[in-house]
């Protein structure tokens, strides 16, 4: 019968190691059945899991492997596997995995503590832990940087909701993001992403800007601010905000639109995504005319928003219908999905108010964005701490990654 060995090594990393290694390895009739190498700031950790075959003696492969490995400062360890833990490790290779993302200004110690122990509590084992993000200056200012991990997870989640508010409350304590998102084929073939605009690609309401130019400012900002925090009935408080917006000079939106505030990130993210191959959306309860001024600056696929009624150059109050309202973005959603043969799996969302809740719920990876806090407690993914560039990391992309592609 043939033996299992497990031989790791470790030690200062160079060039030639691992081809040095296995061309020991090569002279005799073994078989790689797994081969794991990580390097953390030059330390090298590298492991063999060999099938040896009955008729050969693994002593006779052990002495110049070890001389080897002491040739090249290298540590070696070995010990045999039995068939058992083997077979055991072979059924396992289908459970379920899942990617969790942390980011966050910075991530201590403690962070990761209290992340684990939710882990370990829902039977969750740790099977890679990756840093997405560069590494941080010591000798120059970070005030811009954020650390990112991704963490994939080995085990079936029996009750993802308890997993995620858990998460949630930690996250929220120590001001870092999380999302949970499946390691599937999905995950890695994902093609469109549908941004709500007002509050997520602007750093405004804007109709919150057109109302102060009709003197309604104060009036419109309240109702706004209780429809995204999903107190009143978006349909009737739009209608209703729309309305004060009567008589307004028609040039007035261009005057707008040039001093829209971007969101930080938008540039860095939208050049990516185009770069990739992802087709993009703007998914809006608010006005045609301002999703049309974002979609030419930034090459966007796809704009759906509400079309305000404009007579004789006045705002007469009055929108074309039907109101894109939640349902109608999740509607048109699943519409762009359909008609470009994707699988909603491969849809991302992202949002920042209460109207955003249904298409981030039927996406398959669904962010809140600096949302209200109705929206954080009910969306699964959520950033925060980060400009919209936070998204690509979302995606599994990592700093040098998206500085090559830019």
């Amino acid at each position: 019968m043939n033996s299992v060995f497990l031989v790791t090594f470790s030690g200062i990393d160079r060039s030639g190691l691992t081809r040095k290694l296995v061309g020991v390895l090569s002279r005799f009739e073994v078989s790689i059945l797994d081969i794991g190498q990580s390097v953390i700031h030059d330390n090298l950790s590298l492991g063999f899991l060999l099938k040896v075959p009955q008729s050969r003696d693994f002593s006779k492969l052990f002495q110049p492997l070890a001389q080897k490995a002491e040739s090249l400062q290298l540590k070696m360890r070995h010990k045999e596997i039995s068939l058992s833990d083997y077979q055991r490790w072979v059924g396992e290779q289908g459970q379920p995995r899942h990617i969790i993302t942390l980011l966050g200004k910075a991530l201590s110690a403690l962070n990761l503590e209290r992340i684990t122990e939710v882990f370990e509590y829902h039977h969750l084992n740790i099977e890679k832990v990756y840093r997405q993000s560069g590494r941080i200056s010591l000798t120059e200012d970070n005030a811009s940087h954020h650390s990112c991990i991704e963490i994939s997870v080995k085990g079936s989640i029996a009750n993802r909701h308890q997993l995620y508010k858990q998460l949630l409350d930690i996250c929220q304590k120590f001001d870092i993001d999380s999302s949970i998102q499946k390691d599937d084929l999905y995950r890695k073939n994902r093609r469109l992403v549908c941004f709500d605009m007002d509050s997520t690609l602007i750093q405004t309401e804007v109709i919150d800007q057109l109302a102060i130019r009709a003197g309604q400012g104060k009036t419109v900002s309240e109702v706004t601010e209780r429809a995204m925090n999903g107190e009143i009935d978006f349909d009737e408080s739009f209608c209703q905000r729309v309305g004060l917006l009567k008589g307004l000079r028609a040039e007035v939106l261009t005057e707008v639109a040039e001093q829209l505030p971007m969101t930080k990130g938008i540039d860095r993210m939208m050049n990516c995504l185009k770069k990739v191959g992802y087709k993009t959306a703007i998914l809006s309860g608010g006005f045609q005319y301002f999703a049309e001024y974002l979609q030419k600056k930034f090459s966007i696929d796809y704009v759906y928003a509400n079309q305000l009624e404009i007579i004789n150059g006045r705002v007469t109050g009055k929108i074309h219908q039907p109101v894109i309202n939640g349902e109608r973005k999740a509607s048109l959603l699943k519409k762009l999905a359909t008609e470009n043969g994707w699988h909603l799996e491969q849809v991302i969302a992202v949002g920042d108010g209460a109207n955003d809740l249904p298409m981030l719920s039927c996406a398959g990876l669904g962010i809140a964005f600096h949302a209200k806090p109705l929206v954080k407690q009910k969306a699964e993914h959520s950033l925060n701490t980060t400009g919209l560039d936070g998204v690509l990391y979302l995606l599994g992309m990592n700093d040098r990654d998206i500085n090559n592609i830019l």
